[in-house]
């Protein structure tokens, strides 16, 4: 039976070296923005091109980057960001699929649980921007929310950005679960949804500037 449990034991320990290592690795970040998206959308697209701009937006504000690493939404993001005097960070996670780390990261890291991803997201986070995506980007979005929701984290602007993805979200959230009371009307402002990353980088920045 002792023997059966080693492999849980293990897995503790790869665990904190994940948390250990991604703490270090951002260790120096004053503040940054988290940037979510699908990586299905190509090159070529309106919504890779928007997220280009996104990162250069906000890392020509001396403000670092989040994505989760990989194609690509998030190698945009990453590759608007990657010349611009911010820092444009990636934080990679192994899937069988869809995931392989983008070239225009400044600091790459690399997880296996999500988990522990998801903590580095949050942990030096002062913004949260949502690109269009799917069941990755609504998780990471629904983490954000819960967690400013609860007081687990400072409140930060959560921005989604296009009426036409989000708002169907949005709709069903008023229509469907505030009407059934399942949220407090306080928590539709949590977020904010707009149709520009300009309109999205100005709200961030302002932010942040006002905090300084």
């Amino acid at each position: 039976m002792l023997d059966a449990k080693m492999p849980e034991a293990w897995r503790v320990l790869r665990i904190q070296s994940e948390l250990v290592d991604g703490i270090e690795r951002l260790i120096a970040l004053s503040g940054a923005v988290t940037v979510f998206g699908s990586a299905r959308f190509a090159e070529d697209s309106p919504e890779y091109q928007q997220a280009v701009r996104l990162g250069e937006l906000l890392a020509g504000e001396g403000i670092s980057v989040i994505t989760g690493g990989g194609p690509g939404l998030m190698e945009a993001c990453n590759r608007g960001a990657h010349p611009q005097p911010g820092t444009s960070i990636g934080l990679n996670i192994q899937l069988p699929f869809e995931q392989a780390p983008n070239p225009y990261q400044d600091i790459s890291l690399n997880f296996r649980y999500f988990f522990v991803r998801k903590f580095m997201f949050v942990k030096h986070a002062v913004g949260f921007v949502g690109l269009p995506g799917g069941y990755g980007t609504l998780d990471e979005l629904f983490e954000a929310l819960t967690l400013v929701q609860t007081r687990k984290v400072q409140r930060f602007p959560i921005i989604l950005v296009g009426e036409r993805f989000w708002g169907g979200l949005k709709n069903w959230l008023v229509e469907t679960v505030l009407e059934r009371g399942c949220i407090d009307e306080t928590d539709l402002d949590l977020f904010r949804v707009v149709d520009t990353v300009d309109e999205a980088a100005e709200v961030i920045v302002d932010f942040i500037r006002s905090k300084e």
